[in-house]
């Protein structure tokens, strides 16, 4: 007989920060748990930073007789200071860490929220940059981007949140559920595979997760990774290739690339692919540059419906606002507010027949299954996008979506392209699949979840200039 579900509550609140709260609730939910996202409000409804609507399962006083094995927060503000005066998840959260079971935070709600609560006393904790002042005088603050002290864990910022949420799946399920998960959310490879295995640990001494970086060489020899760490598990043979790419590209043992040798089922060894600056370059291919142009303000339309990917959409929508662009969330349903595929409800700005009224300076869809299904049904969106291209305008799409809504309706015609590992077999030139994100001219495409974040910033890059995109990626703690 299965074992129950573990129980997680993630508490949302008016300013809690999306990308966190989103990539927790979908990466547990991926791992198997019961997740039950609460809302600190008077209303299920919330508006968390940059004008991300979602609406939660419950609110947080019908949850107080419930036992959690694990109550996570998310960061934002002021949704963090939200938490710190509800002494509702204040007594719940305390009670979980008198109790011995596991509790977490990220990027404001360590320093602003536990740190208040006196929980992290005498411990290990880190936070967002901004605020490890405040959380020296709380706790014992640390700069790593996951770290883990006893039962609770904590981390920095919306570029960490991907980390942070496995290392909660490892605490949760242990090492192999942690390994299950991540494989598919970094680079779409579902099960284990003896030359592409991720394996996440926590050291003893440092106590973080550190994300998986995938290494391949793309045109001009650039380098183009995952954001953040990671621990990959490999073959000896591809050790050799990799500490060889580090000599082409100029990365020496101290500073870039370093192999610690650890056995695994004693099948392959470890390789830690670590960056002293966390990659403070970001890579894209691109072919046939173009520059991206538009009047003033870049207007960006993201379609949404029942079953797309909500980790992708949040990602986007929340880096391009934060990029100043101005976004509209259209449902491609008949009503605003959508279940995505990890049945995160989100609410969209409008329907889509009223967004198709307008015009688009850049349109880009997110993806999962159930979403780009729908997307190629709509024939609204479709003539949008094919307008949009006749035009000479840009437009994108990851995941499943180039595949499943530009493939079939002619958008890809001429183009090179990347999506989900497992449908890149419908692309009609998959030549340049095998990179995390290729912009060729005014289309721009990527992989899945895991590069959600690189996608989103090179679209800023495209935009903005690729000054612009660091500086966000610094404030996101994606580098």
């Amino acid at each position: 007989m299965a074992s129950p579900a573990k129980k997680v509550l993630v508490p949302i609140a008016n300013g809690t920060e999306p990308m966190e709260a989103v990539i927790t609730i979908d990466v547990l939910r991926r791992a198997g748990a019961d997740v039950t996202v609460a809302s600190v409000e008077n209303q299920l409804q919330v508006e968390a930073c940059v004008g991300v609507k979602i609406v939660a399962d419950a609110l947080i006083s019908d949850c107080v007789d419930t036992v959690f094995d694990l109550i996570s927060l998310p960061g934002g503000m002021p949704g963090a200071a939200t938490f710190r005066d509800s002494k509702t998840l204040e007594n719940m959260v305390k009670k979980q860490a008198a109790d011995g079971r596991l509790y977490a935070a990220i990027c404001a709600a360590p320093a602003v929220a536990l740190g208040s609560w006196a929980l992290l006393k005498g411990l290990n904790a880190t936070c967002h940059p901004s605020l490890m002042e405040q959380l020296s005088s709380l706790a014992r603050a640390v700069e790593s981007r996951v770290e883990q002290d006893g039962n609770v864990v904590t981390s920095r910022g919306p570029g960490t949140a991907m980390e942070f949420s496995v290392a909660l799946v490892e605490q949760l399920y242990g090492k192999e559920k942690a390994a299950d998960i991540s494989g598919p959310l970094v680079n779409g490879e579902a099960g284990y595979n003896e030359k592409k295995s991720y394996l996440f640990t926590i050291s003893r001494r440092k106590a973080y997760i550190l994300q998986v970086m995938h290494v391949s060489i793309v045109r001009k020899g650039a380098l183009a990774m995952l954001f953040g760490h990671g621990s990959y598990a490999v073959s000896e043979r591809k050790q050799r290739r990799w500490m060889t790419m580090a000599d082409l590209l100029g990365v020496d043992g101290s500073g870039g690339m370093t192999t610690a040798t650890a056995g695994v089922d004693g099948r392959r060894k470890i390789c830690e692919v670590m960056r002293s600056s966390h990659g403070n370059e970001y890579t894209m291919a691109e072919l046939n540059a173009v520059k991206w142009t538009y009047d003033n303000c870049p207007k960006i339309l993201v379609p949404i419906a029942d079953g797309t990917e909500e980790m992708e959409a949040v990602i986007i929508i929340a880096v391009l606002r934060r990029a100043k662009a101005e976004v509209v969330v259209a449902s491609v349903e008949n009503r605003l507010e959508v279940t995505a595929s990890r049945k995160v409800n989100l609410v969209a700005d409008m329907i889509l027949d009223e967004a198709a009224n307008l015009s688009y300076d850049f349109i880009v869809l997110p993806g999962g299954l159930g979403g780009a299904h729908a997307f190629a049904k709509s024939e609204k969106l479709v003539n949008l996008l094919k307008k949009q291209r006749e035009s000479n305008r840009p437009y994108g799409a990851i995941c499943a979506s180039p595949a499943l809504v530009l493939e079939p309706h002619g958008l890809l015609k001429g183009k090179k392209a990347t999506a989900f590992p497992a449908m890149c077999n419908k692309l009609s030139d998959p030549s340049e699949a095998e990179n995390r994100v290729v912009v060729d001219g005014n289309l721009i495409t990527s992989r899945g979840p895991g590069t959600s974040m690189e996608f989103s910033l090179a679209i800023v890059e495209k935009l903005f200039g690729r000054e612009k995109a660091l500086e966000l990626a610094k404030t996101l703690v994606v580098i």
